[in-house]
């Protein structure tokens, strides 16, 4: 509303410029002699002199004195849309008003002062220079885009892409002088955008519809007035038709917005979440009060579980309190940073892709996943594609040299025909109307030979990977003659090589491409490599000396970009100046391509995405998931974010638990203050607003933060490398020797470069857990950094899936064995950085995400106790009566209750639920059993696992052909065996209460619905199992069979249940005592 408002005073003071006073014949009425729709009387004007407005949302005229009278005692809304009257400058506070920083009004938002008769005085703060524009500037059309949060002006060239380099202040005066900039206002998009009146629909459509008469109405004058548009009749910022307006308010306006979950849904979610906890805490006062006595341990085990499955609920549950969804507006973000015709103010991105093994990760797939990264929607002078290779393959080198000359003919066409995806396997896959939206008679023409390119470049990489197969005895050898410096994985010299970039040729339209550098880390014998973590912090140290990008991309060599516009949704939120400066990344759910339509194993984890994943983004943000994620650099150095006291308040969970707004104590400002001044050991002692202050000096020796000896104990002994570290924007250092630069960055991929230093420990990828992502992201939060989750509708990345069954059951073993690794860990969650900046629910998610592979003890338990009550005629529950019924049924229906309404705010399907709660239970009894021994081993007796790397083949032999291909892992025998032994007592149950009759019927079955469920959730396992000819491997059934069988006539030998007493009659060996 504000916007309107000024929208009206600009084009009134056009109109009187025109005219040279009053418009003759109609008079300029003020808005604020409308009528009050509740008392009659005038609405009147704000303090400020505009037209008063009670409801940003639908402006029904309302006064002030009925305006307030509603919010002191009546319904506190707008009689009209029913919205909750917000707080406007002037008027007392009501209980229930949000919580607002100290700046009370807007004056006091900006430190403007009045000039000695001269007008307003605008005051330009950045780099200790103030501008003032006197009378004489003021007239000149200067064409100025005020930024909307950081104050920025672009005019022509912009020198510096910093987001947050400037502030502006605006005059105390209602007068407005059209040829100002229109004084920028600081939105903070993690408030709701309605309270500053914007962006809501009722707004959006006012404005437009608005902006249609002001247009007409332009037409008129102008025809009217044929001078109005040159001279001093001209507003600046008006132009033809008001584009140049328009323009103002579209780049003054936040680059992302919170879209909240509506309230009717997360609030009667919240109430059933309470009204369950509390049914819970009935149904366990009912089961430990009442023992089962002829069956005592079966009841004991039972109880046990169950307790550990509430906790484990619980875990899982309450960081889904505040799910929030996310919007960008990418049109904004070119308008404030690529403006046509202007140099792009777009901060330098570095794209890592990271491979090992080239027989399990097809090139092909590598390829593809490469070419969408070189054919992204963004300045190509500012995209660098980095892979790794750290298995030194020359069959990677060879397919990536294929890759780079393919992609001289790919770019241009993804570019000139605006085609999705750009990786040319999933593009031409496509089974749907190319032609749609395609208007250059061309097209047909140039795909269908950019497709016969593809055939022919597909041909030469697989030609590549037959001639891999066969590895001779001395070695491979490259072109030249010369052997492979790779040729053992364990043994080899550090290797660099650009493929494209400046000096590596232009595409077939004589456009520059993006850089492609390969790389390959040196690796010797005797030293620590740490997998895919050293391999990561290799190429931040690599792409540091080279490019300097401001921010970092990571994606597997299987996650193609399914959007062109990836980079430009991250840097949406990135290169916002409210958000920026403490967002350690932005991370991407992940989505996969060549799965079963009914997703038999869960591969797409749609409930951790789309479920778990927004209701940490409503916390601290969401983890790193290891792929898709665009990175902070700064914040990979270890350095701590630039925190506001707002930052520092308790978050939305306890603020709603503990009130709003009150005084604060003086123990919680010493609190606050001590956490402001905290440095731990093992937090950085520094932060970037010291870096700032010392960019321009880094050279001098007083401008550093620390002495060169801690930069090299922390950093590495490599100059150029650490002088990068200081670049917050990006790129290389003034005063860097180019020549020197490949040789520094074999220098700094050496393996012994980290010995001594911090790496892996406080800065970039940090070692101790093969899943490094989890450590890496967790670290970034307990320094205070957030972190947000960027679903836009149509997916950025897309990869593939492990579909065969023992594929993803060693997926999820290698999950849960690092969950496992961190558990026993310095870095775990539960006692880690107490007293720091983690927020308490992004604590417990954590938490869950390490302890969940425990689980597994008390599933597998619970998973044969159906059996064990069907084979020895004993149930964990009593005989229950009406009431305690009740609470059964009470328990059962909040859990379905709890899982409807989250599939209701979510959008998940009922399908993806079920088998997420499938997987859980096969992963359960399988992989997080293993992962739990296998880390123990590790933990006590310091025996190391193997790291495996999932296959990323294609289904060569038809569609979903690896589903059904049998591949025999140990991994596969507790589940099947615990199918086994409750087929066994389902039949022992049934053959008992035939033989003792009707009256056994009853009892049995509730043992039978116990032991049914569990069978329904080991399903999909039983039919991964049989395979497509439906026949169990004969390994897996002698092996089940066998287990079960023991178990069963050990238990049938031993029973606990029954007395000595009875054993003795049994066998007629009782005497006179018995």
């Amino acid at each position: 509303m504000g916007v309107l408002v000024r929208w009206i005073r600009r084009f009134a003071a056009f109109l009187l410029s025109v005219n040279g006073g009053p418009v003759h014949g109609k008079e300029v009425k003020g808005a604020g002699g409308q009528g009050c729709q509740i008392c009659g009387d005038t609405v009147g004007v704000s303090a400020s002199g505009d037209v008063f407005v009670a409801c940003n949302e639908c402006a029904f005229p309302v006064c002030r004195p009925c305006y307030e009278y509603e919010r002191k005692d009546g319904v506190k809304c707008c009689p009209q849309c029913k919205t909750r009257y917000k707080r406007l400058k002037g008027s007392p506070r009501v209980p229930g008003d949000e919580e607002e920083e100290d700046v009370d009004d807007l004056d006091n938002e900006f430190n403007y002062k009045q000039g000695n008769g001269k007008g307003p005085e605008w005051q330009l703060r950045g780099q200790g220079e103030d501008i003032d524009l006197s009378s004489s500037s003021r007239h000149e059309p200067h064409h100025r885009i005020p930024r909307l949060t950081s104050g920025q002006q672009i005019s022509g060239e912009i020198p510096d892409a910093s987001p947050d380099r400037h502030s502006i202040r605006s005059p105390t005066s209602s007068y407005v002088d059209p040829s100002v900039p229109v004084p920028v206002r600081i939105v903070d998009p993690s408030k709701d955008l309605n309270s500053y009146g914007l962006n809501s629909v009722d707004w959006k459509e006012r404005v437009e519809s608005w902006r249609v008469k002001q247009d007409k109405n332009m037409m008129q004058v102008t025809n009217k007035y044929p001078d109005a548009r040159g001279g001093g009749g001209d507003m600046e910022g008006t132009g033809s038709n008001g584009e140049d307006m328009q323009m103002v308010d579209d780049a003054r306006l936040p680059l992302s917005r919170i879209v909240p979950i509506p309230a009717n849904q997360l609030n009667l979610y919240r109430i059933v979440i309470i009204l369950r906890l509390i049914i819970l805490c009935f149904f366990f006062q009912y089961r430990v009060t009442h023992p089962v006595r002829d069956a005592y341990g079966l009841w004991l085990v039972s109880v046990i579980c169950e307790i550990w499955f509430a906790l484990s609920w619980l875990l899982d549950q309450f960081p889904k309190w505040y799910p929030i969804n996310r919007e960008t507006y990418l049109d904004r973000l070119a308008l404030r940073y690529d403006r046509e015709g202007e140099p792009s103010q777009l901060c330098p991105i570095d794209i890592f892709v990271s491979t090992v093994d080239p027989l399990k990760e097809p090139p092909l797939i590598t390829a593809n996943t490469v070419l969408s990264i070189l054919a992204v929607d963004y300045p190509v002078d500012k995209v660098s594609c980095y892979v790794s290779d750290d298995g030194s393959a020359m069959l990677t080198f060879e397919s990536l040299s294929e890759t780079a000359e393919f992609a001289r003919k790919w770019v241009p066409f993804c570019k000139k025909h605006n085609i999705e995806p750009r990786a040319p396997e999933f593009y031409f896959q496509q089974k749907i109307d190319y032609l749609k939206d395609k208007i250059q008679p061309s097209f047909v023409k140039e795909r269908r030979a950019m497709k016969r390119e593809y055939e022919e470049f597909k041909i030469r990489i697989n030609a590549l990977v037959a001639k891999a197969q066969k590895v001779p005895e001395e070695g491979w050898t490259m072109a030249d003659g010369t052997a492979w410096p790779g040729n053992n994985p364990r043994d080899h010299p550090g290797m660099i090589q650009v493929f494209l970039g400046h000096s590596g040729g232009l595409d077939t339209d004589g456009n520059e491409l993006p850089r492609l550098v390969y790389v390959s880390r040196e690796k010797r014998p005797g030293f620590q490599h740490h997998k895919k973590a050293g391999a990561m912090n290799a190429l931040i140290r690599v792409s540091a000396v080279l490019t300097n990008g401001a921010y970092l991309l990571n994606v597997d060599c299987d996650h193609y970009f399914n959007s062109s516009k990836a980079l430009r949704e991250a840097m949406c939120f990135m290169m916002d100046p409210a958000l920026g400066r403490k967002t350690c990344y932005v991370q991407f759910p992940q989505r996969f391509d060549g799965i079963d339509l009914h997703d038999r194993y869960a591969n797409r984890n749609i409930v951790f995405f789309d479920i778990n994943m927004k209701g940490l983004d409503g916390i601290q943000g969401p983890m790193y998931v290891g792929t898709g994620c665009c990175f902070n650099r700064q914040a990979l150095y270890g350095y701590d974010p630039v925190l506001t006291e707002a930052d520092l308040e308790p978050n939305i969970v306890v603020k709603s638990c503990c009130g709003g707004r009150k005084k604060k104590s003086k123990s919680y400002m010493d609190n606050k203050n001590r956490m402001m001044k905290r440095t731990e050991s093992s937090a950085p002692i520094f932060n970037m607003d010291d870096i700032e202050e010392g960019i321009e000096g880094y050279e001098d020796e007083r401008s550093m933060l620390m002495s060169q000896k801690r930069l090299e104990k922390r950093f590495g002994q490599s100059p150029i490398f650490t002088a990068s570290t200081f670049m917050t924007q990006g790129g290389i250092p003034p005063s860097t020797n180019p020549a020197s630069l490949l040789k520094e960055a074999i220098h700094v991929i050496s393996c012994g470069y980290e010995d001594k230093t911090e790496w892996g420990k406080e800065i970039g990828w940090i070692y101790g857990s093969v899943t490094e992502d989890i450590l890496t992201g967790f670290k970034m939060h307990a320094r205070g950094w957030i972190s947000i989750y960027c679903m836009p509708p149509r997916p950025c990345f897309k990869g593939s899936a492990p579909i065969n069954l023992s594929d993803r059951l060693n997926q999820v073993l290698r999950w849960a064995l690092g969950s496992v690794e961190i558990l026993f860990s310095r870095h775990c969650p539960i006692w880690y950085n107490y007293g720091g900046r983690l927020k308490l629910l992004e604590r417990v998610a954590y938490i869950n995400t390490i302890v969940y592979p425990i689980t597994s003890l008390p599933l597998i338990a619970y998973c044969v106790l159906p059996a064990i009550c069907l084979l020895t005629n004993k149930f964990i529950i009593p005989e229950i009566s009406n009431y305690a019924g009740m609470f059964f049924i009470l328990m059962f229906a909040s859990i379905f209750a709890t899982g409807i309404l989250e599939l209701r705010w979510s959008g998940v399907g009922i399908e993806d639920w079920w088998r997420n709660e499938q997987f859980w239970v096969i992963g359960g009894t399988s992989a997080h059993l293993f992962a739990v021994f296998q880390g123990l081993l590790k933990v006590l007796a310091g025996i190391d696992t193997n790291f495996t790397v999932t296959s990323k083949a294609n289904d060569e032999d038809g569609d979903f052909a690896e589903l059904y291909v049998f591949k025999w892992t140990s991994l596969l025998i507790p589940p099947t065996t615990v199918l086994v032994i409750n087929l066994v007592g389902m039949v022992a149950g049934i053959s008992y209460a035939i033989n003792s009759g009707y009256q056994s019927w009853g009892p049995l079955f509730g043992k039978l619905f116990f032991s049914i469920w569990v069978i329904l959730h080991l399903y999909p396992f039983l039919k991964g199992l049989m395979g497509k000819q439906n026949r169990t491997p004969t390994i897996v059934i002698v092996w089940s069979i066998l287990l079960a069988s023991i178990f069963s006539l050990l238990w049938v030998k031993i029973d606990p249940f029954i007395s000595d007493t009875q054993k003795a009659v049994a066998m007629g060996q009782c005497g006179v005592n018995c």
